[in-house]
């Protein structure tokens, strides 16, 4: 299983470094191997809409639902690796104190891949249109059905 993440980790890193080829007026749109439970893809597409609503509204706290409330939760971004959901609430609620550092969330799903089991990654892209001045990337998260509920348990942002 360390592999599986090692690779996933290797190829975001490889791909933050690439420019995205696609157009703005692409639609989310999504490789899905056909071996995929299209439940759990529904579902997790669902947790990623939900966030991008919460987002759009400043709503950090309601953002965080779609991640693992729990200390092992590990995000990946420019500032270097945080672990635990409380201090990645934090980084947000410093990186986005105001609507206009958050602005407006577009998320772009590349590819939904089922790892093993009830665990799957998705790759994309992520847009904020803000008065402040837009910002892109790309993440691969990993999500994890926890409960009954689809958590993300690492993110790779840059």
């Amino acid at each position: 299983m360390k592999f599986v993440y090692y690779i996933l980790v290797l190829t975001l890193l490889v791909s933050c470094q690439t420019e995205s080829k696609r157009s703005d007026n692409d639609t989310i749109s999504e490789v899905v191997s056909e071996d995929l439970n299209q439940d759990a893809v529904t579902a997790i597409k669902e947790v990623m809409s939900a966030q991008e609503v919460a987002w759009n509204n400043h709503d950090l706290e309601g953002f965080m639902k779609g991640y693992w409330t729990n200390e092992n939760l590990k995000f990946y971004g420019s500032n270097g690796l945080t672990k635990g959901w409380n201090n990645t609430l934090a980084n947000y609620k410093k990186g986005y104190p105001t609507k206009a550092e958050s602005g407006t969330l577009r998320f772009v799903i590349n590819d939904i891949s089922k790892i093993e089991n009830d665990n799957y990654w998705v790759m994309g892209e992520y847009h904020l249109t803000r008065d402040i001045g837009n910002a892109n990337g790309v993440f691969m998260i990993i999500f994890k059905k926890i409960n009954g509920h689809w958590k993300i348990v690492a993110d790779m942002s840059c």
